[in-house]
């Protein structure tokens, strides 16, 4: 493809924190809370996860878009997910054969504004020190007054209910009809690898939008429930916290993963809160308690289940722990078939240590 000039861009913190780049994608404006991913591979795969909605990425690894994308086989979801992406340096030229287009055409089509040329370790510094905050991406407004406006129309993450937004509309079906095992999906905002773990392991499933009942989903006689991942902050989702808790009380083999798992720790009496550097990234330690081995996990997640409230409560026990910060990872309920982890197990990308979480809740079943 022809390269061409970028047009310049820039970058306002909410803070006031000011970076200038270049233009990437789009040319417009876009805002959103500012987090940083450390994964040095799988950026489609992270563009299109439904739990990065409303929020601007920084790739932390050097090189973005030098692989280009491949329609449809790297994608979590069916569209771009991200509000915004940041980079270091920006390829527009890509050498996979395999490759369907450069990511700067894909940036175009999905309307996802950009910018590069900047320092990504400086803004990881600043972003861990400062914690997480809105940030504004522009490359038709340059005057910094101008842009703050703007960016104060953005929405703060705590607060926000996403998962209506992302999730399916109307129900569909996934796997084989004739499988030895029905699993009811409540899609708070799945990804599709999650999905494909449960059908590669013999699962028929049926995917639910995320305010759907307990009552339509029972309907269809499933033998177990997944709880799905996804965006916004589980502390203002009542109706999935409703469902969830009903699905246990009717002693219901019951699996969460990420905004699953907070979901569940809700519906198990707990309190989740905003973090003020969230786990974005395929390295993150994780050591299970149950097994005592340590596993290399993939994260996204912003909000975390209270330690504090989970150790005083009798009917859940951690089974997870985060070996960096000592965060919850994992919880069981001790009287009821229901267990869920906050890391990624399915990790596309990442590395596939936690794979067999899959595999006992299909024992469950």
């Amino acid at each position: 493809m022809k390269v061409t000039q970028s047009q310049p861009a820039i970058l306002l913190l909410e803070d006031g924190t000011v970076f200038r780049g270049n233009a990437l994608g789009k040319i417009g404006t876009s805002g959103g809370e500012i987090c940083f991913n450390t994964g040095m591979t799988g950026y489609q795969e992270i563009y299109t996860d439904p739990s990065y909605f409303g929020q601007v990425i920084v790739n932390t690894t050097s090189h973005i878009g030098n692989y280009g994308v491949v329609n449809e086989l790297e994608e979590e979801s069916a569209s771009v997910k991200i509000a915004g992406m940041v980079c270091n340096e920006f390829s527009p030229i890509h050498s996979r054969k395999t490759a369907d287009g450069s990511l700067q055409e894909y940036f175009e089509k999905a309307g996802i504004v950009g910018i590069s040329g900047i320092d990504t370790r400086q803004i990881v510094r600043h972003i861990r020190e400062k914690g997480v905050m809105n940030c504004i991406i522009s490359s038709e407004i340059l005057e910094i007054e101008a842009l703050k406006a703007e960016l104060a129309k953005v929405p703060p993450m705590e607060g926000l209910e996403l998962s209506s937004q992302v999730c399916t509309q109307e129900p569909y079906f996934l796997g084989e009809e004739n499988a030895e095992k029905k699993v009811a999906v409540l899609d708070l905002g799945v990804k599709k690898s999650i999905l494909s773990n449960l059908t590669d392991r013999g699962c028929y499933l049926k995917v639910f939008p995320a305010k759907t009942s307990f009552a339509e989903m029972e309907a269809w006689a499933p033998d177990g429930y997944f709880i799905s991942n996804g965006p916004g902050d589980p502390a203002v989702m009542p109706y999935a916290v409703a469902t969830v808790k009903e699905i246990v009380e009717n002693e219901k083999p019951t699996f969460g993963i990420c905004l699953g798992h907070q979901i569940l720790a809700q519906a198990s009496g707990l309190s989740t809160y905003k973090m003020k550097n969230g786990h974005r990234g395929l390295n993150h330690p994780v050591k299970n308690l149950i097994t005592g081995l340590s596993e290399i996990t993939s994260q996204n997640h912003g909000f975390a289940v209270k330690m504090e409230e989970l150790e005083a409560n009798p009917s859940v026990e951690l089974t997870h722990i985060n070996l960096n910060d000592k965060t919850v990872e994992g919880l069981r309920r001790v009287d009821k078939p229901a267990f869920s982890v906050q890391h990624h197990p399915e990790a596309s990308p990442g590395p596939h240590d936690s794979r067999y979480l899959f595999d006992s809740f299909v024992e469950m079943l």
